[in-house]
């Protein structure tokens, strides 16, 4: 058994080649082979968002905190609050972040394959940012 006691990992700002806004990633776990899991916690301010990525084994997001957007291509913009559970296949091209007035913090799990977990793309274009859910 392997405890890690929280605040034990430092919290590091989302990178602005990865994000818009202000994001904070907070570690939770890694993956410790053989499995191929990871998990963090992730903070974004109002506005905040990934840019656009993939994942190759899929993703599961769960959302503890405030009020957020997620959207997968060709897909209208989504509202997740606490308690939802967002699941986006692998491969499938997708965002997620805050709404952009209220802040949004959710548990990010995926799993690495050949040792790369995500790929990430272009960020998402303000306009389609802000049309917020029904948007495309």
């Amino acid at each position: 058994m392997d405890i890690t006691r929280s605040g034990s990992k430092p919290s590091a700002k989302g990178p602005a080649e990865w994000f818009t806004g202000t994001v904070r990633i907070d570690p939770l776990f890694g993956a410790s082979a053989p499995a191929r899991a990871a998990g963090n916690a992730v903070t974004f301010e109002p506005g905040a968002r990934t840019a656009w990525h993939t994942h190759p084994l899929g993703q599961t997001l769960i959302v503890t905190a405030g009020c957020g957007w997620a959207q997968r291509e060709g897909g209208p913009v989504e509202e997740i609050r606490p308690g939802d559970v967002v699941w986006f296949p692998p491969g499938e091209k997708h965002w997620h972040g805050a709404t952009a007035t209220t802040a949004m913090t959710h548990i990010a799990i995926q799993e690495a394959l050949d040792g790369k977990a995500v790929d990430w793309m272009e960020h998402v274009a303000d306009e389609q940012y802000g049309a917020g859910p029904g948007a495309r």
